[in-house]
């Protein structure tokens, strides 16, 4: 039986203080900060930072599949799972499919993959969203962005962190929220309507679930709850018979709902400091309620990701401003740069170099051991020809050589932050820096490679990577 061998997550460096919604709208903005997708990051893009960090310790060329889910897709009618297996680099064996629409595909990407990982092959869930509403709506102030990856395996070399020891689901057609194809925001029916309905489908599964792990509600170490639908998540928490100290917190006084990653960012927090042994029981709460068992094993120390749910929380910005939020989502137009629009990205060009566009794979010529950002056939340095050999560089550590300050150049961030990189043990790049302010870029000053949206431009979205500094 597969379990559970890798987990990442990405929680956007910036935080929106929903007191600053009550300062431009009035009453009701809250307390606490919500997470925030930069302007260059989608589900696709935070998707990819996730599962880098789930497969920093694995091998990648053992992944067999990988299922996407997101309630909101960079792409309609067309895959946007493939641009994360660019991204990553895998073999063109492995599937990758889309499982989007609504927060409930988080579930079905999490038991496909669970189920796929049976033979000798590695299965990865990859959970991710951007939650958005109406300026001063529930949705814009409790909503929160990032994603989370999990990989699941039984080969011996890829120990099981966590055991999946019962699975318990009850499905419901019910009409609490909703949005039409097209529509920016979606609609929420009466919140006790769907609180009636969940909670008796919330004792079903979790019933279901114990009973096929054979295990009792008091034995539940960490109880993760986690929905859209506010009431019924905070009453399902005391109705299932777990005893109270064992309730984890919801974590969205800091980062908001993120919707369909919320499940898997609420796990990886727990999984990042649950003792050995231990019973965690996570319950999603949407269009029915889903209920997973897990027992972690002792491997789960040494198979912890580097980056902690908590520690980048606390990393975040909180100096985010509600108008460039605003524009940032499309709620706020702001008028551009008189520059001339970008030209948009043309798939035939993209297609033929698409390991360096989307996995920053460059070459090493081994004659001389010249590193080339691009990509090059003809070394720069000895003029050797049918030398080079591919080299990814997406997880290579980088140091910032110079910078430039661009306070005239087209971007939703102003100013453009432009720096040559010098990386770990040789190849010198120039690239935007993002996440990052005129206040915190320095010559010498460590950074990492990040996957995002550089622009979108006639209907096409241009990905590629940034420089990111490394806090």
């Amino acid at each position: 039986m597969s379990g559970l061998v890798a987990y990442g997550v990405h929680v956007p460096h910036y935080r929106l203080q929903r007191e600053a919604i009550g300062r431009v709208l009035g009453p009701g903005g809250g307390r606490g900060t919500r997470a925030v997708a930069s302007y260059d990051e989608d589900s696709t893009s935070m998707a990819v930072e996730a599962s880098r960090r789930a497969l920093a310790k694995l091998e990648r060329s053992a992944v067999e599949t990988l299922y996407f889910a997101t309630a909101s897709p960079a792409y309609a009618d067309k895959t946007n799972a493939t641009a994360i297996h660019a991204a990553l680099d895998l073999p063109a064996s492995v599937f990758a499919a889309d499982m989007v629409g609504a927060v409930r595909s988080g579930v079905a990407a999490w038991t496909a993959a669970a189920r796929a990982a049976d033979g000798e092959g590695l299965s990865v869930a990859v959970l991710s969203d951007v939650r958005t509403g109406l300026p001063g709506g529930a949705d814009e102030r409790d909503g929160g962005d990032g994603a989370a990856a999990f990989v699941f395996g039984n080969r011996s070399d890829a120990p099981v962190l966590a055991d999946q020891v019962g699975v318990g689901h009850a499905s419901t057609e019910v009409l609490e929220r909703w949005r039409l194809p097209g529509e920016a925001s979606s609609r929420v029916w009466e919140e006790r309507f769907g609180e009636d309905v969940y909670l008796p489908l919330a004792a079903q599964a979790f019933t279901d679930a114990c009973k096929a792990g054979g295990v009792t509600a008091p034995e539940v170490d960490h109880l993760i709850v986690a929905g859209l639908h506010s009431r019924a998540v905070a009453r399902i928490g005391g109705t299932l018979g777990t005893r109270p100290e064992a309730l984890a917190d919801s974590l969205t006084g800091v980062i908001g709902n993120a919707g369909t990653a919320q499940p898997g960012i609420l796990l990886a927090d727990i999984l990042d400091r649950a003792e050995v042994g231990a019973l965690v029981a996570l319950v999603v709460v949407a269009d029915g309620v889903s209920v997973f068992l897990l027992r972690t094993t002792a491997a789960l120390a040494a198979g912890r990701p580097s980056a902690s749910v908590a520690a980048q929380i606390a990393s975040g910005d909180t100096d985010l401003g509600y108008a460039t939020f605003l524009s940032w989502r499309g709620f706020l137009a702001k008028e551009p740069p008189r520059r001339p629009d970008p030209d948009h990205p043309y798939a035939p060009p993209a297609r033929r170099r698409v390991r360096w566009k989307f996995g920053f794979v460059g070459s090493e010529c081994q004659q001389c051991g010249q590193r080339h950002l691009p990509p090059s056939r003809i070394c720069s340095n000895c003029h050797a020809d049918g030398t080079m050999t591919d080299l990814p560089m997406s997880g290579t550590r980088a140091r910032i050589a110079t910078y430039t300050v661009d306070r005239l150049a087209a971007t939703p961030s102003p100013p453009l932050l432009m720096v040559v990189l010098d990386f770990d043990g040789g190849g010198r790049f120039r690239c935007e820096l993002t996440d990052a302010s005129v206040d915190n870029v320095r010559i010498g000053g460590e950074v990492r490679m990040t996957f995002r949206r550089v622009v979108t431009s006639g209907g096409i979205h241009n990905y590629f990577w940034k420089a990111r500094p490394v806090r």
